[in-house]
């Protein structure tokens, strides 16, 4: 599969989970609902697969980062439609924010490393910088007991159709930069002394 090609899928799979979780959230504890909250958990972790195997060349720690906030999420959410459909809502809830604060928290390094590298307009990745860090924000606001989560999460949801939807058309670029002058840059971090 080509790049361009790679991030056409991952742009129908932000929608897809998009679809799959508001869907069967909706229409949840019936066995139709749960259903796609699950397979939602299928889709958050191909896309994150993917994600990785675009990104890892180019930056390594991004990349893992990010794959592994996917499957934390992935796993999260399957439990939390477990505990509902267990009529155990609060503990459901609580697996939900933790699932979004993983995913706030751990997809700010690659977008971070995808605004410096030019492979999403400068406007995006700030846009998706700002909508994640809400997301997380929020998911903490709603495990002190502020209802905030909703509100917070707005704009990173926004950013994720608007994404989904530049890489269904566009996919995902070639990179401006040699790969190998991002692994060189990578360990360098992992192995500089840290202060």
């Amino acid at each position: 599969m080509t790049r361009r090609t790679t991030g056409r899928v991952v742009g129908a799979l932000f929608l897809l989970a998009i679809l799959c979780y508001g869907t069967g959230s909706a229409i949840a504890p019936h066995p139709a609902g749960t259903a796609l909250m699950l397979l939602n958990s299928v889709v958050v972790v191909t896309l994150g697969i993917l994600t990785f195997r675009a990104f890892h060349p180019w930056h390594a720690r991004a990349a893992r980062i990010y794959l592994a906030a996917r499957c934390m999420e992935a796993v999260l959410l399957a439990v939390g439609v477990v505990l509902l459909i267990s009529a155990l809502s609060e503990p459901a809830d609580i697996a939900y924010q933790v699932a979004m604060l993983s995913l706030g928290v751990g997809s700010l390094p690659i977008l971070a490393a995808l605004r410096r590298a030019r492979w999403l307009p400068g406007w995006l990745a700030v846009w998706g910088l700002a909508g994640y860090t809400l997301l997380a924000l929020g998911a903490v606001a709603e495990l002190l007991g502020f209802g905030l989560g909703l509100a917070l999460s707005i704009p990173g949801g926004l950013f994720e159709v608007v994404l989904g939807v530049i890489l269904l058309f566009r996919g995902f670029p070639e990179p401006p930069r040699a790969p190998a002058a991002f692994a060189a840059r990578d360990a360098d971090h992992e192995t500089a002394p840290h202060a």
